[in-house]
């Protein structure tokens, strides 16, 4: 009935409460530590290393969170590792519309969205944003998704544009080397 009256419930919502504002709050140095002797961290750190002699700029990622997936710890462990290998690092607001998080992504001049998914929303939100993004003229901006994607999804998301998909249990480190060896190439 709520929906019919007033489309959908988290819209209607939001005019009456406002939209949740979460704290949004890293530890760096927290994944180095513990995994800094790894050759394949040496490895990704050194193609930051690549990526910023050759551009002159570090490589930027920003991770989203979009639509009601409220899980961000996950999203908070893999903004850290990126930072410690040399990543400049953007983390988007809890909630963030598809849109939203496009927007963010343009005016931070990210190279890569990383879209953080665990609420099963993938296939509606990472096709909108990368749609979003090539409306902003930034089809250039590489989306990659991570969290508990189902195997039988990964090809409508690559078919969409999605650039890597990352499943739970993937090193940080490896993820790493797989977008930089994109990029640079």
């Amino acid at each position: 009935k709520l929906r019919a009256t007033l489309g959908e419930i988290s819209d209607a919502m939001e005019i009456h409460f406002g939209r949740f504002k979460a704290t949004t709050q890293t530890i760096k140095g927290a994944y180095a530590k513990a995994i800094m002797n790894d050759t394949e961290f040496q490895k990704a750190r050194d193609l930051s290393d690549k990526f910023y002699q050759k551009e002159g700029r570090r490589p930027r990622i920003m991770i989203a969170k979009m639509g009601q997936d409220g899980h961000d710890r996950g999203a908070k462990v893999v903004a850290t590792g990126y930072a410690d290998l040399g990543f400049d690092v953007d983390i988007g607001p809890l909630f963030q519309t598809a849109e939203e998080a496009a927007k963010q992504a343009v005016e931070n001049d990210v190279h890569i969205l990383g879209v953080s998914s665990l609420a099963g929303s993938h296939k509606t939100l990472v096709p909108k944003v990368i749609n979003t993004l090539r409306t902003y003229g930034r089809g250039d901006i590489m989306v990659i998704v991570g969290g508990v994607i189902p195997k039988q999804d990964y090809r409508y998301l690559f078919d969409a544009g999605t650039v890597a998909i990352f499943g739970p249990g993937t090193k940080i480190s490896d993820t790493a080397i797989t977008v930089l060896e994109i990029l640079i190439n």
